[in-house]
């Protein structure tokens, strides 16, 4: 990259159009079709368990993170923060969940996985992780590091321009 070049530029035209660009080389496109396959293969399988997406997104996230606020989860689960308080509250009724005021601010509520959470959680990893390995068939490990790398990057670039 020249030293007069902005990172990025030369890159992609502001001007080129998707038809130009394909959708087969667009990225977005390509992430969100794979995202959509993996959760509706993944769908039949929650169904079995009583669980929904964002249900299983919380529970994968707290197993993980415990400790959040409904904000924090909600940008972790990829959430609506509307979604998530919904999903909350009968993930709390269900005895999954448990709400508590941190010890530093008690106003401020961190959820946490109780042990009938962590036993959900626990039943349904096996069934994520085979949709993930399935999703990674074909791919050696030196090309998984690298597009897992990759990925790092652009979260990264996004979130610089978050509002």
């Amino acid at each position: 990259m020249a030293e007069d070049q902005a990172p990025g530029e030369g890159l992609a035209r502001p001007d080129r159009t998707l038809g130009e660009i394909g959708l087969w080389q667009f990225a977005p496109y390509l992430m969100n079709r794979i995202m959509g396959r993996y959760n509706a293969n993944l769908q039949t399988t929650l169904k079995t368990q009583n669980l929904t997406t964002a249900k299983m997104r919380t529970l994968a996230v707290l197993a993980v993170v415990p400790g959040l606020t409904i904000n924090e989860l909600s940008v972790y689960a990829v959430t609506e923060q509307s979604t998530m308080s919904r999903t909350l509250e009968a993930m709390e009724k269900a005895g999954l969940i448990h709400r508590r005021a941190r010890d530093t601010d008690a106003r401020v509520r961190e959820i946490t996985l109780t042990d009938a959470g962590r036993a959900e959680f626990d039943a349904v990893w096996p069934l994520m992780y085979a949709r993930y390995e399935d999703m990674f068939a074909g791919i050696d490990e030196a090309e998984r590091t690298a597009f897992i790398g990759t990925l790092q990057k652009i979260l990264k670039n996004v979130r610089l321009h978050e509002i």
